[in-house]
């Protein structure tokens, strides 16, 4: 009786045990079920219990040296769709439609291009209007996502020099991409324990970093001075039909740059035209073509020779120079060398206000090749500027190996040598100085901060020079570019275009140039202009063409500086 019992107590035991182990298994699959292949009811309810978000690290700011934005981060929305869980894509694409500015084939054909995938993006940075009306449709496949925008609150006149910010929000081109390290900043991290209706409960210490800003980058650029030079170099470029213009603002004490622009104006029927293809994808991937396109620099490259000339006493200013009277003059190798107009025998000093290209080739003589190309190299030419930008090049020089008495004669005469407007700038300073030639720089300079100079001429040759090329603008080639407010010193320049296949030059059409500091006895600006190949049916002389635009900014510049006018005429002006 007692085994009869106990042998049912046994049986139902595994019967009761066999039972639970089905339920259990039953129950295990069945949570197994929900967790991979829930029913849509339960999709639509369920939430992660655990949640991660990447708070994002914001881009520093870009600034004017007077704390203008010129660049500044914002965030955005980015709107995505996960086409896994898309039945219709034209249905889907329909009910976007009336809530984006979009029209459903484009929407429809990016959801079937990414198809295969979890995540096509529909449209890359949406209004706030557009973003609430995505929400509002609460659509299952339909996600916005949080991004940053990057935005030049001064417009287009600043944009070339601080390039562009690609869809990771990394530097691509220009300042943005110059200071990189400096500018992008570092994400967070946040993890958190949340309930069935989105409430965190928990967020552990060791679940949370913090995100990062980039440090803000504070420029030498004045935005107003930028957008003076802007405005009148693309008014002259029009007013003379030209191909493009480049301008420089440079402040001479400190080689900080103020300004810095560069523009192209295409023209039909003409070969040969400065381009950029870069500019045609995004304006602020163009190269910059203060500093990366040499340019022959003409006349304007006759004071830094006669400069040093005058400095070694191989001539002095009031010296006779048996210059032709009418007839070009001929080198004892045979060069025959012309002038624009012949004054016949001229002192030292009137070859620079008239610019006498006999003068500079008789003096030059005088110089060994070695003299010269220490001139050359000590006023910085044949070497970039290091201001940090890319594409920067070094310019043109013949090698010493290849140094003949003809290039002497040339470079004299700017001619033989090409330079970058850059380089024309900074070796300028030097007049504007005491003879040395300051680095440029594009960050502000802060009071402290170590000048790095290199000594061109001494003091009393560049205050003679500077005095000469005062001249110049009331005797000579800058008459047309004379201020009523200011007194410049200045050399213009008219160099012909070469040829892109190296055989020769164009014999009417030029590269135009002025460059001028002011005011005359305490210099504040430095200020180079380029005309790239002028109209000459309308004009085309470096005095005449970009002569001008150097005065109507350097007036601009120096008023809203603060610089009191020197010439009485401003006095007369205003009493009328």
């Amino acid at each position: 009786m007692m085994k009869s019992e106990s042998s049912r107590v046994t049986i139902v035991s595994i019967l009761l045990a066999c039972i639970v182990f089905v339920g259990m298994t039953a129950a295990l699959c069945k949570v197994v079920l929900l967790k991979f292949d829930p029913p849509e009811e339960l999709q639509a309810l369920s939430v992660h219990v655990n949640s991660r978000t990447t708070p994002i690290g914001e881009r520093g700011d870009i600034l004017d040296r007077e704390g203008r934005i010129l660049a500044a981060s914002t965030v955005g929305d980015k709107l995505f769709v996960d086409p896994s869980l898309v039945d219709d894509p034209e249905e889907l694409a329909f009910q976007l439609a009336e809530a984006i500015d979009m029209s459903p084939a484009e929407i429809e054909e990016k959801i079937r291009l990414r198809s295969h995938t979890k995540y096509a993006v529909i449209k890359n940075l949406l209004t706030r209007e557009e973003s609430a009306n995505v929400r509002e449709l609460k659509l299952r496949p339909v996600g916005i996502q949080q991004r940053l925008v990057r935005t030049n609150p001064q417009g287009a006149s600043c944009e070339k020099i601080i390039g562009l910010v690609g869809s990771e929000h990394t530097g691509l081109a220009g300042i943005e991409n110059t200071f990189e390290k400096d500018l992008s900043g570092e994400s967070g991290f946040l993890g958190r324990l949340k309930d069935s209706r989105n409430r965190t409960l928990w967020v552990s210490p060791e679940d949370y970093t913090p995100s990062k800003q980039g440090a803000d980058v504070q420029l030498s650029l004045d935005v107003v001075i930028q957008n003076i030079a802007t405005a009148h170099l693309h008014d002259a470029i029009l007013e003379c039909n030209a191909g493009g213009g480049r301008i420089v603002v440079v402040k001479p004490s400190t080689g900080e740059i103020l300004a810095m622009a560069d523009l192209l104006n295409p023209r039909e029927g003409w070969s040969q035209q400065p381009t950029d293809p870069q500019r045609d994808i995004d304006p602020r991937l163009g190269r910059n073509r203060c500093l990366t396109d040499p340019y022959e620099p003409g006349s304007t490259f006759k004071p830094f020779v006669w400069s040093v000339a005058t400095e070694l006493g191989l001539a002095t200013p009031d010296e006779m120079l048996n210059t032709p009277s009418g007839t070009p003059y001929r080198t004892p190798f045979g060069r025959s060398i012309r002038d624009a107009h012949y004054y016949g025998p001229s002192s030292w000093e009137k070859v620079l206000i008239k610019s006498m290209n006999s003068g500079m080739a008789i003096v030059a003589q005088r110089l060994s090749h070695e003299q010269m190309q220490n001139a050359v190299n000590d006023f910085g030419f044949g070497k970039p500027t290091r201001i940090g930008l890319g594409g920067e090049t070094r310019g043109i020089l013949t090698p010493s190996s290849k140094w003949s008495d003809y290039t002497q004669t040339s470079v004299a005469m700017g001619h033989e040598i090409a330079v970058t407007p850059l380089q024309m700038a900074q070796a300028f300073c030097a007049f504007a100085r005491d003879g040395t030639v300051p680095q440029l720089k594009l960050m502000k300079h802060n009071h402290g901060d170590p000048m790095i100079v290199q000594k061109a001429v001494s003091p009393e040759t560049t205050a003679l020079t500077r005095t000469i090329l005062g001249k110049v603008m009331t005797e000579g080639t800058g008459r047309k570019a004379q201020s009523n407010l200011y007194d410049l010193f200045g050399k213009s320049g008219t160099a012909q275009l070469p040829k892109k296949d190296s055989r020769g030059y164009f014999e009417d059409r030029y590269i135009s140039s002025f460059i001028a500091g002011a005011p005359l006895h305490s210099p504040e600006l430095v200020i180079l202009c380029v005309i790239d190949d002028p109209d000459r049916k309308i004009a085309h002389y470096g005095g005449t063409v970009a002569g001008p635009v150097v005065r109507n900014v350097m007036d601009d510049a120096l008023s809203y500086l603060g610089v009191k006018p020197i010439k009485d005429a401003f006095a007369q002006v205003n009493t009328h």
